[in-house]
């Protein structure tokens, strides 16, 4: 029998059931998306709507010096987050794998538990445990400082680094806990066969297997620590918060405090205009690395 020639597929059996997600969709983020860019294109204000100035705000934005300030913020608390956050997730993930029982789960809630806390709760304790008199305040001044470590401007950013991979670690465990239990014990024993070691296994199986899920945490990371706010805002160093501002903060600084909507919509799409370039540079670069 010759191969019968196969009909289109009809699809417009499914558009009414993607009908309710694209018209939330298109309410909840592509029409507020298209207010956004053309507030940023006037001088208008929380209240008052402007007049058209074009690219004025994104001109005034190449020569805004606390928006460099705030762009060289996030991009070192980036730096500091992503990747050690996700090797460190990556790590406990492969010893809470080694547990069993009632051990997996006691070690899953002690590294998850710290997520589900508000971001409140988290910085109240760490000023109570850096606040001189504190035991890691005691360590911090006995290198001969007299303060807490986030009154101190050139450690204040990879403070907060640190306090965030500790509060957000339990979700990078998560995910990467979900990829290990998809991996074949089979290669497994027969590494262990072969007389490999634990870095041969972990470099020649779990590594290449587990690409894919680290490149999704990559991602992830990338796009929640561009968008840090609170953490750095309630840390602030006694209201003097220029030296420390991040993209986020001076979104809000700008809209909330100085009532310049139309401005702070254009820092608003620079942000997202470098996440997205910053999420397919690094995507586009996972795929050449997991094609090889």
């Amino acid at each position: 029998m010759g191969n019968k020639q196969q009909r289109p597929i009809d699809n417009r059996s499914a558009w009414p059931m993607v009908a309710p997600f694209a018209l939330v969709y298109a309410v909840m983020f592509i029409y507020p998306t298209y207010l956004m860019v053309a507030m940023s294109l006037t001088n208008s204000s929380l209240t008052v709507a402007g007049e058209w100035l074009g690219w004025d705000n994104y001109v005034k934005l190449l020569t805004d010096r606390r928006f460099g300030v705030a762009i060289s913020n996030t991009l070192l608390f980036v730096l500091l987050t992503v990747v050690p956050g996700t090797l460190v997730g990556l790590g406990l993930a492969m010893l809470v794998n080694r547990l069993s029982g009632w051990w997996r789960t006691a070690a899953l809630a002690t590294f998850f538990l710290p997520y589900i806390l508000p971001v409140s709760s988290v910085t109240t304790m760490a000023y109570l445990v850096t606040y001189p008199g504190a035991p890691l305040g005691n360590l911090y001044q006995r290198a001969g400082q007299a303060t807490s470590v986030f009154y101190n401007l050139s450690a204040f950013i990879p403070s907060v680094a640190i306090l965030t991979i500790w509060w957000t670690v339990g979700f990078t465990v998560l995910i990467f806990l979900a990829g290990l239990r998809t991996l074949p014990k089979e290669l497994y024993d027969a590494a262990r066969i072969d007389g490999a070691n634990g870095w041969v296994t972990f470099t020649a199986i779990t590594w290449p297997l587990i690409w894919p899920v680290t490149a999704l945490v990559l991602t992830l990371q990338t796009i929640m620590q561009f968008k840090v706010f609170d953490q750095v805002y309630l840390l602030a160093l006694s209201g003097r918060v220029d030296p420390t501002m991040v993209l986020v903060q001076y979104v809000y600084t700008v809209a909330f405090q100085r009532n310049q909507s139309g401005y702070a919509s254009a820092v608003a799409v620079g942000i997202y205009a470098v996440i997205l370039l910053l999420s397919v540079l690094q995507w586009q670069a996972m795929r050449l690395r997991s094609a090889r």
